[in-house]
C-alpha cells in the first residue's frame, strides 16, 4: 500500500505542513479573482465564447496540481496558446461555434498526447535547442499580432486574418463599420490600464503606502471590469450597440468527446498540435524552471512534460482549450505566498464559485473591456530588451530573433516558428562549421598552453602547437584541415606538429578521415603529426582505427609531455 500511495499521492501532499495552508489559501484566493477578466478575455483570443476561459482554469489546472513538476507553476488559459488555438482553427470558424469549441478542445487533446508521448519518451532535453532568440522573437510576433486582433472588440471593425497584412487589410477593407462608443470605452479602458501597470509609481506610489499601492495596482483590472459592468447597465450600452459578453452559461464543464470531423481534418491540424506543444513546453519550463531555481527547488523536465500533458488531455474532455503556464499569474502566485498546488486548487474553487454564482453579473460587460484588458497586458510580452542584448552580444541569436519575429507578423505564427527555428539551426551549423584553432606556446615557467595572439609565451620554432576548440564532425573537418595547412605554411620550419585535443569531445568518420588524410599530407611534406590530451571517450572510438595506428607521431597525455619530448629533436 505504501508503494502504490507513492506512485499515485504526489509527494506534496503526502508532507504537506498544515503551517502553509493559509498563505495557499491566501494565494489560491487572490490569484483567482484576478485573474477571471484575463481567461475570460483569452477564450475570446482563442475565437471561443468568453466561458470557456472558465473551463480552461478548472479540470486542467487540477490535473497539473496533482502531477506536474511545480509547486508554485499557476496553469491555465495564457495568449500564447489562447492566439495558437485561432491561428490553427481560423480555417475552420465557418463551420459553426459548436464545431469549433469541440475542435479547440480535439486541439488540447492533440497537444496533451504529444506532450504525454515525449515526457514517457523522456524528451525533455529537446528545450535546449530552442535559442533564447527564437523563443523571445516568437513570443514577441505573436504579443504583436494578439494586439493587432484585440483591435476589433475596441473598434467594431471585423478584423480578420492570419498576419499582419490579412489583418490590416481587413481592417482597411471594413473601417466603415468603426463604432464610436465602443472605440471610446475601448480607449479609455486601455488608457487606465496601461497607466496601472506602467504608471504605477505616479499613479498609486505616490500617495499610498507600498503595500497598499502593490494591491490597488492588481486589484485595478478587477475594479475596472466591476465599473464597466455598472455603466453599462446604467448607460445601456447594449441597447446603444455596443457588444456585451451576454449571459454566462451556470454550472461547471461537462465531459464531453472532442470534435473530429473526419481524419484528414485531425492530419491538418497535426503540425499545429506539435509547434502548440513545443511553445507550452518550452514557455511552461522557463518559468517552473526559474521559480524551482529561485526556490531552491528541483526541476525535472520530464516530469513538466507529462504534467502539462495530462493537464491538457483532461482539459480535452471537459471543454478546454490548450493550456500552459502563465507568466504573471505564476508571478501573482508567488509573490502572495504560494507554497505548494493547493493555492492552484483554491483557485479553481474561485472559478467554480464564478461560473456557479456570477455568470449573469458579468453579461453586461462590455467585450471592449476584455480586449482592453489582454491589450495591455500582452505589451509586456514584447520583449524589446532580449533583442538589444542579442544585438550587442550575439549577432546570430539577434537574427533568430528577427527572423522568428518577421516570420509570425507576415506568415502567421506556425510559419514563424519554423522559420525562427531554420535561421537558429543554420546559425548553429554555420558557428560549428568555423571552429577556432589557436596556435599556443607555453607560458615562461608553467605547464599552461596559451594562444600567442594574446598572450607572451614561448615558442619553438621546429614544434608548432596547435589547439582544437571544437569537436571535429562532418561540418568543421574541412575547415579544421585547411586551418591546420594554413599554419604550416607559416610556420615552415616547424616539422612537429602537435595537434592539442584537450575541447575535442567527439570525433565522427568525417573527423577521423580528415586526421588521417592530414596525417599522409604532412608526412609527404617530412613532418609528423602527433596528439596531446586526447580524452578518453574519443580515444575509445579512435584507438584502433588508423588514426591512430597509422600516426606518424605520438600520442602525448598532455602537451606539457610533448613538448618535453619533442623540444629538443
Amino acid at each position: 500500500m505504501l508503494s502504490l500511495a507513492t506512485r499515485l499521492i504526489p509527494a506534496w501532499l503526502r508532507q504537506y505542513k498544515l503551517s502553509a495552508l493559509p498563505t495557499d489559501v491566501i494565494a489560491g484566493l487572490v490569484v483567482g479573482v484576478l485573474v477571471i477578466p484575463q481567461s475570460l478575455g483569452y477564450a475570446v483570443l482563442a475565437g471561443l465564447p468568453p466561458v470557456y476561459g472558465l473551463y480552461a482554469a478548472i479540470v486542467p489546472v487540477m490535473v497539473y496540481a496533482w502531477i506536474g513538476s511545480s509547486n508554485i507553476q499557476a496553469v491555465g488559459p495564457v495568449a500564447i496558446t489562447a492566439i495558437m488555438t485561432a491561428s490553427s482553427l481560423h480555417p475552420y470558424a465557418a463551420e459553426g461555434a459548436q464545431q469549433y469549441v469541440l475542435m479547440a478542445s480535439l486541439l488540447s487533446l492533440m497537444v496533451g498526447a504529444m506532450l504525454s508521448l515525449a515526457g514517457w519518451l523522456k524528451l525533455g532535453w529537446i528545450m535546449q535547442f530552442i535559442s533564447r532568440g527564437v523563443s523571445a522573437g516568437f513570443i514577441s510576433g505573436a504579443a504583436v499580432l494578439i494586439f493587432i486582433s484585440q483591435l476589433k472588440y475596441l473598434t467594431a471593425i471585423p478584423i480578420a486574418g492570419n498576419g499582419l497584412f490579412g489583418y490590416l487589410s481587413s481592417m482597411q477593407l471594413y473601417a466603415r463599420q468603426l463604432h464610436p462608443l465602443t472605440l471610446l470605452i475601448g480607449v479609455i479602458a486601455f488608457a487606465l490600464l496601461v497607466a496601472n501597470r506602467y504608471g504605477s509609481q505616479w499613479v498609486w506610489q505616490s500617495w499610498l503606502p507600498s503595500i497598499y499601492a502593490k494591491w490597488a495596482e492588481r486589484l485595478f483590472p478587477l475594479i475596472l471590469l466591476g465599473i464597466a459592468i455598472v455603466m453599462s447597465m446604467s448607460l445601456h450600452w447594449t441597447t446603444n450597440g455596443v457588444a456585451t459578453i451576454g449571459s454566462i452559461p451556470q454550472g461547471l464543464p461537462t465531459f464531453t468527446f472532442p470534435y473530429v470531423p473526419n481524419f484528414d481534418v485531425a492530419l491538418n491540424l497535426l503540425p499545429s498540435a506539435g509547434l502548440m506543444a513545443l511553445i507550452v513546453f518550452v514557455s511552461s519550463s522557463s518559468v517552473a524552471s526559474n521559480y524551482a531555481r529561485l526556490r531552491g527547488e528541483s526541476f525535472n523536465a520530464n516530469r513538466e512534460l507529462t504534467g502539462l500533458g495530462f493537464a491538457n488531455i483532461a482539459g480535452g474532455f471537459f471543454q478546454s482549450f490548450a493550456v500552459a503556464g502563465g507568466f504573471s499569474r505564476t508571478a501573482i502566485n508567488a509573490d502572495s505566498g504560494a507554497k505548494t498546488p493547493v493555492a492552484s486548487l483554491v483557485t479553481v474553487m474561485v472559478m467554480i464559485a464564478a461560473l456557479i454564482a456570477f455568470g449573469n453579473a458579468l453579461a453586461p460587460l462590455p467585450y471592449a473591456i476584455l480586449g482592453a484588458t489582454i491589450m495591455a497586458s500582452i505589451i509586456s510580452l514584447i520583449d524589446i530588451t532580449t533583442l538589444k542584448s542579442a544585438w550587442q552580444r550575439d549577432r546570430l541569436d539577434a537574427a533568430s530573433f528577427m527572423a522568428a519575429f518577421v516570420g509570425v507578423l507576415i506568415f502567421g505564427l506556425n510559419t514563424g516558428l519554423v522559420i525562427g527555428l531554420m535561421v537558429s539551426f543554420a546559425s548553429l551549423i554555420w558557428q560549428s562549421s568555423k571552429p577556432h584553432v589557436a596556435i599556443v606556446g607555453q607560458l615562461a615557467g608553467t605547464g599552461h598552453f596559451r594562444n600567442i595572439n594574446r598572450h607572451d609565451v614561448l615558442t619553438f620554432s621546429h614544434l608548432l602547437m596547435l589547439r582544437i576548440d571544437e569537436s571535429l564532425f562532418f561540418g568543421n573537418s574541412e575547415s579544421v584541415h585547411r586551418r591546420v595547412i594554413h599554419a604550416t605554411q607559416r610556420y615552415p620550419q616547424a616539422y612537429e606538429i602537435v595537434l592539442i585535443m584537450s575541447a575535442v569531445n567527439h570525433i565522427d568518420l568525417t573527423g577521423q578521415e580528415m586526421l588521417i588524410s592530414l596525417n599522409k599530407e604532412l608526412l609527404i611534406q617530412d613532418k609528423h603529426l602527433n596528439f596531446s590530451f586526447i580524452k578518453g571517450p574519443v580515444m575509445d572510438i579512435i584507438e584502433n582505427t588508423p588514426v591512430i595506428t597509422d600516426l606518424s607521431g605520438h600520442v602525448y597525455l598532455s602537451t606539457m609531455d610533448a613538448v618535453d619530448a619533442l623540444k629538443d629533436i
